[in-house]
């Protein structure tokens, strides 16, 4: 099976960065100007981009706005956008800015009336953002851990049209420790909506295993981060991979 790589690029204060388990003082800033990394991926092969405004995600609201639209100005691939996205009139913006597709996180938790209500104005066109932390989702940029487990919160979104679940597990993020496949794996297959994989990924291995894993289940890709970053991966023999 092949899974889509999404490499993802985390803005802080303007700029691309890597954390560590969610805890924004502790990140590592990667690239001055998000928009050049972005034409690299895009240059490197990859058929995507994730991005989330992590100021935002923690805001409540858009902060690092310029940066994403000088990333929508210098890419022809698809990016799927999160972080701060909490109504209608947000993820409106932001699709007719040219995201293809608008992440809901701390808001699918909190109102998961808004997923309903954007599933139904821009079908295939939203994705639930579950980040958990052992096994049960947080929220607010990670600040806040409920007492809702994953599957609870994944299964609320069944045949509303949500375009993909992104699982992440926020104690493997940046970490470098290999994805969680069991309970990512164990959640696709409770699910008919796809699966994304995130946090964890160190090297070609993880990458490998989690394709074996996820043989006949609905996972469809993975995000990426650190591990390209810091040269662990090479972009090349991570798409070649998975394009199998």
């Amino acid at each position: 099976m092949s899974l889509i790589l999404y490499p993802a690029i985390d803005l802080k204060d303007g700029q691309c960065v890597r954390l560590r388990r969610g805890v924004m003082d502790r990140a590592t800033v990667y690239a001055d100007d998000p928009a050049a990394q972005a034409r690299a991926w895009q240059d490197a092969g990859f058929a995507w981009l994730h991005v989330v405004d992590l100021n935002g995600a923690f805001a409540g609201h858009p902060v690092n706005a310029a940066a994403v639209n000088a990333i929508l100005g210098a890419v022809q691939i698809p990016v799927q956008l999160g972080g701060g996205i909490r109504n209608m009139a947000g993820i409106a913006a932001w699709l007719a800015a040219g995201v293809h597709r608008v992440i809901l996180g701390s808001a699918a938790a909190k109102n998961p009336s808004l997923v309903l209500e954007a599933c139904r104005a821009f079908p295939e066109r939203v994705a639930v953002g579950i980040d958990a932390r052992d096994g049960l989702v947080a929220t607010e940029g990670w600040a806040e851990t409920s007492s809702l487990a994953a599957r609870e919160l994944a299964l609320r979104f069944e045949d509303t049209g949500v375009a993909a679940i992104i699982y992440t597990d926020i104690g493997r993020d940046g970490m470098l420790s290999g994805v969680n496949i069991e309970q990512t794996v164990e959640l696709a297959r409770h699910l008919t909506t796809p699966v994304i994989a995130s946090g964890g990924v160190g090297g070609l291995q993880d990458l490998a295993a989690l394709q074996h894993a996820a043989a006949g289940t609905l996972v469809e890709g993975v995000v990426i981060g650190r591990a390209l970053y810091d040269g662990r991966i090479d972009p090349a023999a991570a798409l070649a991979l998975l394009s199998g």
